[in-house]
């Protein structure tokens, strides 16, 4: 019981924190994500057994340049999505490879890059779209997210059999995964209709999207941390783990949701 009280107030907190600082003005939503960043790099660093004080240093310019002074260069912005994609297509080769895993310390580098730094790089620029602040579109995405994990543990937990990738995740079921990505669109309604107002289609594309890639993502965390030999990223949230363990879904699914703008904005 009290495990269950104090994970539900950390949950709420985090909540509470990330959509009143996202809505609250640009420069807290900007300030948070910098915060949030320096903390899943410290705790990815700790996965791969790198040094901190480097990654943290190139994250936090890397961010800066990117984001506190964005221009909205739609070259730019396409050449970070391809370098992110990049990366991602070779994390999702490593999630289902079965060779014995060593990461030498390029690769460590090249993932910190590609897996951490360049997404959150991307989510400073989702809210952009159209070249003014709308939060409510990350905001948007998020409720798909929760929902989709929300979902996909309630009805993997009623009538999950067939496991979905048990090597890595025994828990994660085939009829969880299809049940989360169920009511994400059911979400992605509502969200479309009442939150942002933008198209229907689109975000039932994005919900296929965060359905689809934010599993993903879940589980090429959860292939770190298996290797790693531990149970959560971190230990900063009482009852969930680290913030790396909370945004392991938004960070993987970023590149692919500001694709899909790219390809809205271009047509």
């Amino acid at each position: 019981m009290r495990e269950t009280l104090t994970r539900s107030l950390s949950g709420l907190v985090y909540i509470f924190l990330l959509i009143g600082a996202t809505l609250y003005s640009i420069e807290s939503f900007l300030l948070l994500f910098a915060i949030f960043l320096v903390i899943c790099t410290s705790e990815f660093c700790n996965l791969l057994n790198l040094k901190k004080t480097l990654p943290i240093a190139i994250a936090l310019i890397g961010y800066a340049l990117f984001a506190f002074f964005n221009n909205f260069n739609s070259t730019n912005d396409l050449l970070l999505t391809l370098a992110t994609l990049f990366i991602s297509f070779k994390l999702i080769r490593f999630l289902f490879s079965d060779r014995r895993q060593h990461i030498d310390k390029q690769a460590k580098f090249v993932y910190l890059i590609g897996y951490i730094i360049l997404p959150f790089i991307i989510i400073a620029k989702l809210p952009f779209e159209g070249k003014t602040f709308a939060p409510t579109i990350l905001i948007g995405i998020f409720l798909i997210i929760w929902a989709n994990d929300t979902f996909a543990y309630v009805v993997g937990k009623s009538i999950g059999k067939r496991k979905l990738y048990e090597k890595i995740s025994p828990k994660k079921t085939i009829e969880g995964f299809l049940g989360g990505l169920f009511f994400a669109i059911i979400f992605s309604y509502f969200i479309a209709t009442y939150l942002v107002e933008q198209p229907v289609l689109h975000w039932i594309i994005i919900s296929l999207i965060c359905g689809i890639f934010g599993t993903i993502g879940d589980l090429i965390e959860s292939k770190f941390k298996r290797i790693a030999g531990v149970k959560d990223s971190g230990k900063i949230m009482p009852g969930h783990g680290g913030i790396l363990d909370r945004l392991d879904s938004i960070i993987f699914v970023s590149p692919f949701i500001f694709l899909f703008y790219q390809i809205l904005n271009y047509a």
